[in-house]
């Protein structure tokens, strides 16, 4: 598992694992991330449906309940396939975007 901080953001990937091995580490290495906006990039996950992305609105829910941003980033699934409990974009740019969106809106009070 591969962690990439940037100021109150991690960004988070793994390379050559499967999906359950990336979610049983995620939550394993979530002590350590917990006080930052995640961005789970998925991009070297070939094979992901809906049902695979829902893996993650537990920790979705956590996070984003202790006030903070959660957000996916593949390409394999749209957000319109997800609840809206689990955000989901198709770029790394899009994510980061997305969280400062959010950041700007908890600042607000929205």
């Amino acid at each position: 598992m591969i962690f990439d901080k940037d100021g109150n953001t991690t960004i988070v990937l793994q390379e050559n694992a499967s999906l359950q091995t990336f979610i049983t580490n995620l939550n394993q290495a979530y002590k350590n991330i917990k006080n930052d906006n995640i961005i789970l990039n998925l991009f070297s996950f070939t094979e992901l449906g809906t049902d695979d992305m829902l893996e993650f609105l537990n920790i979705s829910n956590t996070h984003r309940a202790a006030g903070k941003s959660f957000v996916l980033v593949t390409d394999r699934v749209s957000y319109d396939e997800l609840p809206e409990e689990i955000s989901v974009v198709p770029t790394m740019q899009e994510a980061k975007d997305f969280i400062e969106m959010e950041e700007i809106e908890r600042d607000l009070g929205i």
